[in-house]
């Protein structure tokens, strides 16, 4: 399994707030993908302080050899972990109040993958030279949509675009949405912030992961977002055989 990653501010933002990591456990790949909210460097904390304490309670709680229903549970518990970091960080220090971070997170072995994710961050799977969302944004945009009041070639104008209806940190309790997913030998996992999912759709993103090499790929995608304004930070990692 390999795992590439890039970050980037952007052309308009003074602060990366997003958080991008992978570490690998003999073989198999764990990446976590945030996207920090708040006032000034609150943002940028909560999303580092979540990529901390994910990776520190999966690493503490991960033995080889764990089965799928394992692997969920702790995927979940370290999302838990993290809210519960971030909201009682927020609540002892009130410039810090409200912060919270998107998280899209993911544990990729041999022909599986399992995802979990909170907030608008996206994982989508490439295969057979075709790509598809795997995960659902937590957004109001997205819930009217699914209700039917929205139609889909008008959210990316909605003023609500950017409003999240759930993310890690803001409240007590964080309940993300979790997936398992097979997967080709030649797959791509892409998990990606909404600076390269809002202003690339879905056939540039193909295109440009079809038309790079892996070790080109991160850098070729960072490229069209800028391409495109560059107006949010823009983080990605790509997750292959």
């Amino acid at each position: 399994m390999r795992c590439a990653t890039a970050t980037d501010v952007g052309l308009i933002r003074d602060e990366n707030q997003d958080e991008v990591l992978a570490k690998d456990y003999h073989g198999r790949i764990l990446t976590v993908l945030c996207d920090g909210m708040g006032g000034e460097k609150s943002g940028s904390l909560a999303s580092r302080m979540a990529v901390d304490e994910f990776f520190d309670h999966f690493t503490a709680g991960y033995q080889d050899g764990m089965d799928v229903e394992q692997v969920r549970v702790l995927l979940l518990s370290s999302v838990s972990a993290a809210n519960s970091v971030i909201y009682s960080s927020a609540r002892m220090d009130y410039q810090n109040y409200g912060m919270g971070t998107t998280c899209v997170a993911a544990f990729a072995e041999p022909g599986w993958v399992s995802i979990v994710n909170v907030g608008d961050s996206r994982a989508y799977l490439i295969e057979n030279e075709k790509i598809r969302q795997i995960t659902s944004d937590h957004t109001v945009v997205n819930q009217l949509y699914q209700d039917g009041k929205l139609a889909l070639e008008d959210i990316n104008d909605h003023p609500m675009r950017n409003m999240l209806t759930k993310a890690v940190g803001v409240e007590r309790v964080v309940k993300p949405d979790y997936y398992h997913v097979a997967c080709q030998e030649d797959f791509r996992l892409l998990l990606c912030s909404d600076g390269l999912s809002s202003f690339c759709s879905e056939q540039e993103l193909l295109d440009t992961i079809l038309g790079n090499t892996f070790t080109r790929m991160p850098q070729a995608l960072v490229n069209i977002a800028l391409e495109k304004g560059g107006r949010d930070n823009i983080s990605l990692a790509i997750i292959t055989n």
